[in-house]
């Protein structure tokens, strides 16, 4: 089997053209896994129970959205690839269903073609990174985890809407939900300041 052309090594001397004649007997031109995203699913399952019996564990299933986004993957490994991933999955997925936060990095975030995942798998995905850290954290010994969390979720929604306006900051207040009922109950200057205690906050976390 090969992928090469090998009428075109014949033709530049790089394969012999006698053996290419003996060989050239029935061709099968087997298509990329890209090329028949709809077989994925089924391999998938298929590989996923294979591991399971392999392993001896119980066989996982796998939401919609991960098989989604699963699906939209190029897979330049093709079927090999498939497979090994749905054995890192039967290993490293920790629940009975495969969700999108527990696809590996690569394949978890964007497609390809560098298309964002939807609003709800993209939820799913920092909901998922952010019940770890709170397990991680009550592991820890740690308390009152929304006073720690609170201004990180502030500080990165803010940013986002500054850089969303073009700096902005009455505009990316008021798009974060920040009305003008709390803006001026804030008083004068109030997103300036909230920005620095934002600020001050991240700097107070980096040492």
């Amino acid at each position: 089997a090969t992928h090469q052309r090998l009428e075109d090594r014949v033709a530049s001397g790089q394969f012999r053209e006698d053996l290419f004649h003996r060989l050239n007997v029935i061709r099968l031109k087997l298509p990329a896994l890209r090329e028949r995203r709809e077989d994925i699913p089924q391999l998938l399952r298929y590989f996923l129970q294979r591991a399971a019996q392999e392993l001896g564990v119980p066989v996982k299933s796998i939401h919609s959205q991960a098989m989604a986004q699963l699906a939209q993957h190029d897979w330049p490994g093709n079927v090999r690839e498939l497979e090994n991933t749905a054995r890192w999955l039967t290993v490293m997925a920790p629940g009975h269903e495969i969700g999108v936060e527990d696809l590996p990095d690569n394949l978890s975030r964007f497609t390809p073609e560098g298309i964002a995942l939807t609003d709800d798998a993209l939820l799913t995905q920092w909901t998922g990174d952010l019940k770890r850290w709170a397990d991680a954290r009550l592991a820890a010994g740690d308390q009152d985890l929304l006073a720690i969390a609170g201004p990180t979720f502030e500080r990165t929604l803010l940013k986002a809407a500054l850089h969303f306006t073009g700096g902005h900051k009455q505009q990316a207040a008021a798009l974060i939900g920040w009305g003008r009922n709390t803006v001026i109950g804030w008083g004068r200057n109030t997103v300036t300041r909230k920005l620095k205690e934002l600020a001050d906050g991240e700097e107070d976390q980096a040492e």
